[in-house]
């Protein structure tokens, strides 16, 4: 793929496509090189030594790929001997898993998973050490999480017969205190994730906005903001005329420039780099990425990556070709075996449940039933469909992308929902028509056969 000359930060990227350093922005792998890649990993048990019709299916399409990817959704920890407690602030649940879940996501094809997430830090910095113990021990790569800013925002690597693989991972979407730091001085680092911060703007008519600086004049001591008449701020929300009402995001400039120095990095010491992203916005409702990510996402290949992975939202969002690299804009939700114990005492005064009376499931099953204060809950069967990505490379190309169906039995009990198995025809033909709708903004041609979608650039 030739490109113009250019200066790109420290390198040149030269007609051949690559830098002129060690490292190059082509992919570098053998061919035949795949890349299996799910959306949010949420389990609370060991699945593969269980009762769950369907779910060896699926499992052989993960354990057939060089790089098997999911978002790690969840803390491992045993809670009889953790040291660590709930967090005030937890990302609308706090999730937890039992140990044995670490050899089992090994067992299930799992050989390199995303960290940075809004449940990142449910059981603080405790329950991230933990986990990162267990995956380390399980032989699982993981990204996105560390001591400092600096070990959370950096690369990992795994190392397949086809070519070695990088692993970065970010989350737009947080918890404030989450936020991993660098030392400055004698001030340590603080443990946390690679965060990309953004500004949220609520985006609203002409009339609309008049009606708010009126509001914003009567409010004691107000201040306008005499530099941009297209903006109103009322206690520290933003407020910015445009065409149609909606949302708005602008990414912090310091966090864009560290995160592409580092997938350049990590793209200079590997032969197929992937960046995953969790973003939740502009909100679970939504089956459109907000603006900022499409942007964010053709940066982070411009600057190396050879695979965009977002998850999020739980749902199934649009998939995009850019310069012959794939982009996943949410893969939604993989396992939602959910079936957490205990959830902490917050979860019970958030959705009205009494300590003494009521029991950790019913907790659970009224989160589900409610969602987060800004979304409708997972009630929607949307939530409980998927597909399962499998990128194929051929000299160094993109070659096929096959969309397997998945299915997490929305209408089952929850002690049986959750655990993903292949969608029937009629379903898997219903994903994959949604799926065509959602990508085609994008330029993108799914075709459907024999129950799976095919992309082929």
């Amino acid at each position: 793929m030739a490109e113009n000359s250019q200066e790109n930060g420290c390198c040149s990227v030269v007609e051949s496509g690559g830098y002129d350093l060690a490292g190059s922005i082509m992919t570098n792998v053998v061919d035949g090189f795949t890349m299996v890649a799910v959306g949010d990993v949420i389990v609370s048990r060991a699945l593969t030594k269980g009762h769950h019709p369907g779910f060896s299916d699926v499992l052989d399409i993960l354990r057939g790929a060089d790089a098997t990817f999911g978002n790690m959704e969840t803390l491992i920890i045993d809670i009889r001997s953790f040291n660590g407690s709930p967090e005030a602030e937890y990302g609308g649940a706090y999730h937890i898993s039992l140990p044995e879940i670490g050899p089992d996501l090994k067992a299930m094809g799992f050989n390199i998973m995303g960290r940075a997430n809004n449940h990142s830090f449910d059981w603080g910095v405790a329950g991230m050490r933990e986990t990162s113990r267990v995956l380390d021990q399980s032989g699982i790569v993981h990204a996105g999480v560390g001591e400092n800013r600096a070990q959370a925002s950096a690369a990992r690597f795994l190392e397949t017969a086809r070519g070695r693989v990088g692993l970065l991972s970010c989350a737009t979407s947080f918890t404030p205190m989450s936020r991993a730091g660098d030392p400055a001085g004698e001030a340590p680092g603080r443990p946390g994730l690679n965060a990309l911060r953004l500004a949220k703007s609520i985006v609203v008519r002409p009339e609309m906005l008049e009606s708010l600086r009126r509001v914003r004049d009567s409010l004691p001591n107000p201040r306008p903001d005499e530099n941009d008449p297209g903006v109103i701020v009322i206690d520290g929300t933003k407020y910015r005329v445009g065409e149609h009402a909606g949302y708005s995001y602008d990414a912090h400039a310091g966090d864009i420039a560290d995160i592409l120095r580092n997938v350049r990095s990590g793209k200079q010491f590997s032969d197929f780099c992937i960046f995953t992203n969790h973003a939740h916005q502009p909100g679970n409702w939504s089956q459109e990425p907000a603006e900022f990510e499409r942007l964010l996402a053709h940066k982070i290949i411009d600057a190396g990556a050879d695979a965009y992975v977002g998850h999020g939202p739980h749902q199934l969002r649009g998939i995009e070709i850019y310069k012959g690299r794939p982009i996943f804009y949410s893969l939604g939700n993989f396992i939602m075996d959910d079936l957490r114990t205990p959830v902490g005492a917050d979860m019970f005064e958030e959705y009205g449940k009494d300590l003494r009376a009521n029991t950790d499931a019913e907790v659970t099953a009224a989160e589900m039933s409610s969602g987060y204060a800004s979304d409708p809950g997972f009630k929607d069967p949307v939530f409980y469909e998927s597909i399962v990505a499998v990128s194929r490379f051929d000299q160094n190309q993109l070659a096929e992308l096959r969309l397997y169906p998945i299915e997490l039995g929305h209408s089952k009990r929850l002690a049986n929902r959750g655990v993903p198995k292949l969608a029937s025809p009629a379903q898997a033909n219903s994903i994959l028509e949604r799926l065509q709708k959602l990508s085609k903004p994008f330029g993108t041609d799914i075709t459907i056969e024999n129950g799976i979608g095919f992309i082929r650039p």
